[in-house]
């Protein structure tokens, strides 16, 4: 395809010399195709995912969208997590692949101090080297966020964090480590002056919130249990959290057309439309490509 092939050439040829030193060796790893070369034909592109269901749902709504653009798509996805598939997006063994704005960030820079959508989105396209970029976010996060049940919400009238100033008692609930992290207790104290008690119920979080042990869970913003659990996400107008939208990440040579339909992508989905595709995967058991091949018909994309 002769729209691509131009402006993938300097990607491509960086992917050829990487694909050189797989090529004599057999491998199971998703960059290597089992011992083929990894090098991807003038005019396809390459779409990776990480190692996470999630993500491999919007890998494959990449790649279909862009199918049905006219281009060619060479999938490799469960590369693994974030160490494993930037530097082969940096190299252009692969050309995109889904990532979180706020993760990505701080990858990249373990001090920012930027925390609102805006600013981590700024700071991170100042953020990134040579060979990578960032398309548009999309408003879709994949996040930390605060979670009660519908009606502890209803309750005592809860929308945002700071409205839990002043609830006693407030036991709050997550992985061991949120203790000390920015965001946990103490965080909650200084933002918002809410005082809490915690709890490490790890992976059941949303188990202990639900059995009314706890009264606030750190559950991940995309997380199915929030749609099936009937939980309220609070607000965090004073980004207690760092601000984490699905992003495509590309190498810099990935050409404009491609990026022209990756960014439609990118504005349709919605927060609630990210939760409602993982509960298709993690409740309803579809596949990738039957969850992806639907919302892309339904947002009028397929």
């Amino acid at each position: 395809m002769s729209r691509i092939r131009t402006r993938l050439a300097a990607a491509v040829g960086v992917a050829a010399v990487a694909a050189l030193a797989f090529s004599g060796c057999a491998s199971s790893d998703p960059l290597t195709g089992g011992g083929e070369s990894s090098a991807p034909a003038s005019d396809t592109i390459v779409i990776g995912s990480q190692a996470y269901y999630s993500n491999e749902i919007i890998a494959e709504i990449y790649a279909q969208a862009l199918e049905g653009a006219g281009f060619t798509v060479d999938r490799k996805f469960n590369i693994g997590q974030r160490e494993a598939i930037i530097p082969a997006v940096q190299d252009g063994t692969v050309q995109l692949t889904p990532e979180y704005t706020g993760n990505l960030l701080q990858y990249f820079d373990k001090t920012t101090t930027a925390r609102t959508t805006d600013d981590v989105y700024a700071a991170l396209k100042k953020a990134l080297p040579e060979g990578l970029a960032v398309l548009d976010q999309s408003p879709a996060t994949d996040q930390d966020s605060y979670n009660v049940t519908a009606a502890f919400a209803a309750e005592h009238n809860l929308k945002s964090i700071g409205d839990l100033a002043g609830i006693s008692p407030l036991v709050l609930g997550g992985p061991p480590e949120l203790e000390q992290r920015p965001y946990g207790p103490t965080g909650l104290k200084e933002k918002y002056g809410v005082d809490v008690t915690f709890r490490a119920t790890a992976d059941t979080t949303v188990d202990e919130l639900v059995a009314g042990n706890i009264q606030v869970a750190n559950v991940y913003s995309a997380e199915p249990d929030i749609k099936t659990k009937n939980l309220v996400t609070l607000a965090d107008p004073k980004g207690l959290f760092l601000a984490s939208h699905v992003v495509p990440l590309v190498n810099a040579a990935f050409p404009s057309d491609a990026a022209d339909v990756i960014n439609k992508v990118s504005a349709a989905l919605t927060p609630d439309g990210l939760v409602a595709l993982n509960v298709e995967s993690k409740v309803d058991q579809k596949s990738s490509k039957d969850i992806a091949a639907a919302w892309l018909k339904a947002n009028d994309l397929g």
